[in-house]
């Protein structure tokens, strides 16, 4: 997803062929091979199994390693909790966190507008997922420069695919120990591609849903919203209105009763003396 070289289109997005077959591809295995599966062999309790401890660690590795600890600098811990978030977030097919970060650096920068990488006055479809397939004019090295100052960052953006393939391999060897071929083409359906398809989508959700409808309680500086019921499919982070107007606190629901899964792991960890200097908006 570089800039194009001609000066004659600069500015011009073009499409992003390979990131289309690719995410087409796990939309096809999610939608149409899950199903076939199921019916001629069905999934094993091993299989449901890894879906979710992987959904589980995919899905913490964005929102609590990417967003709260790479991007907004939420709380800090030991290198070797932030590389397992690294890894956990790798996993994802979310891009490196270099990429990642830097993107969402620039969302908040210029949330709404043209270089918002996700700007929800486009539409719902683009600000959900149709942004990731054109190459990005607008992509500013400025909003990486913080981030290029980790050498952690770094080493996951350089080994960002076999990190990424990981993710996509476990299911498969686990299912083939399990129930030999038939069971690795299972796992790595269910727990590999299906897995990653709904991680992928709870991640949209926030970038489309939370930028669309529900509710701003905190402020109406940009389009972002809280919804309580997003924050059930995406470990606490439907509390979006609330996060924009408070980028920095390690909780996006600040209520006891909030539904922020992100927050009570991070609390939990620093009360495990591995997270420290938690960062919170003042009561008033």
């Amino acid at each position: 997803m570089s800039r194009t070289l001609d000066p004659s289109l600069a500015g011009t997005p073009q499409r992003d062929y390979p990131t289309m077959i690719l995410f087409g591809s796990i939309v096809i295995a999610t939608i149409v091979g899950l199903p076939l599966y199921a019916y001629f062999y069905d999934f094993s309790w091993v299989d449901w199994t890894m879906f979710v401890i992987l959904y589980l660690i995919t899905g913490l590795g964005i929102t609590v390693g990417y967003h709260r600890l790479i991007t907004h600098r939420s709380f800090k811990c030991p290198n070797w909790i932030k590389a397992a978030f690294l890894i956990a977030g790798g996993m994802a097919l979310e891009n490196s966190a270099l990429r990642w970060a830097s993107d969402h650096v620039r969302h908040h920068a210029r949330c709404d507008q043209k270089e918002d990488p996700y700007n929800a006055t486009l539409g719902f479809w683009h600000s959900h997922c149709g942004w990731i397939f054109w190459k990005d004019p607008n992509r500013d090295p400025k909003y990486a420069t913080r981030l290029q100052q980790d050498p952690l960052i770094l080493w996951q953006d350089k080994y960002y695919l076999p990190i990424l393939l990981s993710g996509l391999l476990l299911p498969f060897v686990v299912g083939l120990l399990y129930n030999g071929w038939i069971g690795g083409v299972g796992c790595f359906l269910l727990a590999g591609l299906a897995r990653t398809f709904f991680v992928l989508n709870s991640t949209f959700f926030i970038n489309s849903i939370c930028h669309i409808w529900g509710d701003q309680p905190h402020g109406t500086a940009d389009s972002s919203r809280d919804s309580w019921w997003i924050s059930l499919l995406t470990f606490g982070e439907g509390y979006h209105n609330y996060h924009h107007m408070y980028q920095s606190d390690y909780r996006n629901g600040i209520r006891w009763y909030n539904f922020d899964p992100s927050k009570w792991l991070i609390w939990t960890l620093s009360k495990l003396g591995l997270a420290y200097d938690l960062r919170r908006q003042s009561p008033d």
